[in-house]
């Protein structure tokens, strides 16, 4: 088990940029994958995209490809998400999200960094 900690969400205008990170701390050494998540006011919680710890493949909803990059470093045990040309639709809280098995099953969640971006 890890406990994940985001930060640096805030507010920023359309077409402006923002990097989240999650930095991971206990057993890091069982993780497979790292995913972001996000929720909007009044709607379900959306696959960002994910980045399998060991080798650093990464995986994107159709939403953000192109824009957001996700990347981490093991040395830190911290994962980013670089957050391009945003859109006020990407207005959510963003949640970083533990995964321990190819299985898609994530079990253990942040506390969530919030990002607003004004039109």
């Amino acid at each position: 088990q890890v406990q994940l900690a985001e930060s640096g969400g805030g507010l920023v205008q359309a077409g402006g940029s923002l990097r989240l990170s999650c930095a991971a701390s206990g057993r890091t050494s069982s993780l497979y994958t790292m995913g972001w998540f996000r929720q909007a006011p009044g709607k379900g919680r959306e696959f960002v995209g994910s980045v399998r710890w060991s080798g650093g493949s990464t995986n994107y909803a159709d939403s953000v490809k192109g824009r957001f990059t996700i990347s981490r470093d093991n040395a830190k045990n911290t994962v980013y998400l670089q957050m391009n040309s945003l859109k006020p639709e990407d207005t959510a809280a963003y949640y970083c999200a533990a995964r321990y098995t190819a299985a898609n099953i994530y079990r253990d969640w942040g506390q969530g960094t919030q990002v607003t971006v004004s039109s």
